[in-house]
């Protein structure tokens, strides 16, 4: 009778226990799109940091790098955060949580061109490919286009103080792709959020991103909006954020039609 007990005691240990793994690999579903939306506008409370001003002269490429539009005398300015007017350029505002919605499309895919010694996209969001598009591809890309400059794009999640390297890839010619998908299989949804793209050649090409889980988010355009689309109806905790001034939440309502939400972040 006891060899019974014991018996029946490890399998309702190991149902447990397989259920426990299972919740732990469940993720977002795609279906279909709600009929409701989130829109407003990020706002920065205080001045805005002062722009890095980069002396190209201690860099590489010094003559090719200092034609850039916004280089003066060999000087470039390295912006952190813009915010005309008050209104936050490039955060990026997402949905914390939500189970399954719309499918995810070109979410979470992002192509990086470094173009004339700068790194064109200086906001995005990228996300953890699926088993099969580790082997396809496509998810994240970062494209040379710059003649006889040997770029090097290196890849970092950040936490904290501290970065874990995702990739470093150099890219020495004129049309070099490094196509990192399969390194952001590491990313964890627990851990990762801050994802940080620099140029180990010329250290002021930089960008930035947000690691993403679900498909419902936006970046916030020179004006400050944001809009996300395709909604189901619920209370949903949205978040804006941008990685040198923080975050912000607050809790949603969406119905069948378009909920407003405003966000205010403070400079540091």
């Amino acid at each position: 009778m006891k060899k019974v007990w014991i018996a029946v005691l490890t399998l309702v240990v190991s149902v447990a226990l397989a259920g426990t793994s299972f919740a732990k690999k469940k993720g977002y579903k795609e279906g279909s799109a709600g009929s409701g939306s989130i829109a407003g506008v990020v706002t920065l409370k205080g001045a805005a940091p002062a722009p890095i001003m980069e002396n190209l002269a201690k860099g590489k490429n010094v003559e090719f790098c200092s034609k850039h539009a916004d280089a003066k005398d060999g000087v470039r300015p390295r912006v952190k955060v813009s915010a005309a007017g008050g209104k936050l350029k490039d955060a990026v505002v997402f949905i914390e949580k939500i189970d399954g919605g719309k499918p995810w499309g070109d979410g979470g895919k992002f192509v990086f061109d470094f173009t004339d010694c700068d790194v064109v996209q200086k906001m995005g969001a990228v996300r953890k490919p699926t088993k099969p598009e580790r082997k396809t591809g496509g998810i994240v890309k970062v494209n040379n286009n710059d003649t006889d400059i040997l770029h090097n794009p290196h890849g970092y999640s950040v936490v904290g103080a501290n970065r874990k390297t995702l990739f470093n890839k150099p890219l020495p010619s004129k049309g070099d792709v490094a196509d990192v998908t399969k390194n952001l299989a590491r990313l964890k949804q627990k851990k990762d959020k801050h994802f940080f793209l620099q140029c180990d050649q010329h250290n002021y090409m930089e960008a930035d991103a947000r690691i993403v889980w679900n498909p419902y988010y936006a970046i916030t355009g020179a004006d400050g909006s944001f809009k996300i689309d395709g909604v189901p109806a619920g209370k949903y905790k949205v978040t804006a954020w941008q990685p040198y001034v923080g975050e912000v939440s607050q809790e949603v309502t969406v119905g069948a039609g378009a909920a407003s939400a405003n966000f205010e972040l403070a400079a540091k």
